[in-house]
């Protein structure tokens, strides 16, 4: 290889100074350029150097040195720094007939036998069909990729009923509250219930190390179940929560007191929850007196999210941060719930953390224009 002898021009070498000193290009072709820096014969080099230092330097073999000044003197600069350029052709495997049978084929029902798509079985299947002869699991996931498809993957929402009077009407009235502004007088609160697992180890956990994770043992025990109850008011950022055995009617009026009670100054309290069965004025009179749950009841306007619509009350919001944040884990039993989550309500409380809800009526009625009934002219 020593007749292949690589001699640069000042323009050349100052092209490659600058590319191997700033810019954004892949190591590849940094490598090659500071190969053919150091290899060079010419005038404007006065530190030339032989390919054993340029191998031992920068750390690569003298094939790879031999080959880059080949095709500098053979193919010019730009196939020195870049490579060969690849003269053949690969047909393409997929064409948009069998990519549209592929996505029809991925967004309907799988075979028999089968809960979901695989990518190994769409590839079997469509061959099946006789839309191609053979084809990989490989092809078949690049050509879902490019359309945005992922039929492994479901997500499980509460789906409203379309041309539903009573949801919108719900619907609105709950984002109307929500933009009145914040009166002391009269504030807003959201409420919400949700059920938690009480779960033992049943095997002391392996704590984390430098370099090793924590470990849990899959097996636990079930030590039965309690009941979270938070109310939140979105406007000052501060929230309550109550763990309670059961969430019956009792359960619930109970909470009510305690919300009256710290919200006294209050003349009316608007409360924002979901349309159970439990939530409703009876509960009061079947825990207290006629006259304190009358008194009680003055103090509330209740106002309830629609059926199907329980993604409208903001306290389902603080209770998932409740679960990921405190609760995303094994407790088995419901004094150390009452004590994690008192101090989660303290943190977060302190922070004054708030939920930045955006959703209009405006939004609504645009988005979701097919729940609203359709009318004629």
């Amino acid at each position: 290889m020593n007749r292949y002898t690589v001699t640069l021009t000042k323009e050349e070498r100052d092209t490659l100074c600058k590319l191997t000193s700033k810019g954004k290009h892949n190591s590849q072709k940094i490598l090659n350029a500071l190969i053919l820096l150091n290899c060079d014969k010419g005038e404007w080099n006065v530190n030339h150097s032989i390919n054993e230092d340029i191998s031992r330097v920068l750390n690569i073999s003298m094939r790879k040195i031999d080959r880059v000044k080949k095709r500098f003197v053979e193919e010019g600069l730009d196939i020195a720094l870049n490579g060969e350029t690849r003269d053949r052709i690969y047909a393409k495997k997929v064409d948009g007939d069998l990519e549209a049978h592929l996505v029809a084929l991925s967004c309907s029902e799988p075979p028999e036998g089968f809960a979901r798509w695989s990518l190994r079985l769409l590839a079997d299947q469509v061959v099946e069909l006789g839309y191609i002869e053979n084809i990989s699991h490989e092809t078949v996931r690049r050509t879902l990729k490019k359309n945005e498809i992922k039929p492994w993957q479901r997500k499980e929402w509460v789906i409203p009923p379309e041309q539903n009077s009573s949801f919108v009407a719900n619907m609105e009235m709950v984002l109307d509250v929500y933009k009145r502004p914040f009166d002391p007088r009269n504030p807003v609160m959201c409420m919400d219930e949700s059920p938690k697992q009480l779960i033992g180890e049943t095997r002391t956990p392996v704590p984390c190390s430098p370099g090793k994770t924590a470990r849990y043992d899959y097996e636990y025990k079930r030590c039965g179940m309690c009941n979270i109850f938070l109310a939140c008011e979105p406007l000052t950022g501060k929230r309550m929560v109550k763990i309670t055995e059961r969430k019956t009617k009792r359960d619930w009026a109970y909470f009510l007191e305690e919300i009256a009670l710290q919200q006294e100054n209050a003349d009316k309290i608007t409360l924002i929850m979901d349309n159970l069965n439990t939530h409703v004025p009876g509960s009061l009179y079947e825990v207290f007196q006629p006259a304190k749950a009358k008194a009680l009841w003055d103090r509330f306007e209740f106002v309830y999210t629609p059926k199907h619509g329980s993604w409208l009350n903001m306290a389902e919001i603080e209770l998932n941060v409740l679960t990921g944040q405190c609760l995303k884990r094994r407790i088995d039993n419901i004094e150390l719930v009452r004590k994690e989550t008192l101090a989660w309500q303290k943190f977060r409380n302190n922070k004054n953390a708030k939920v930045n809800w955006q959703f209009t009526t405006e939004d609504a009625r645009i988005k979701l224009a097919r729940l609203y009934p359709t009318i004629g002219d």
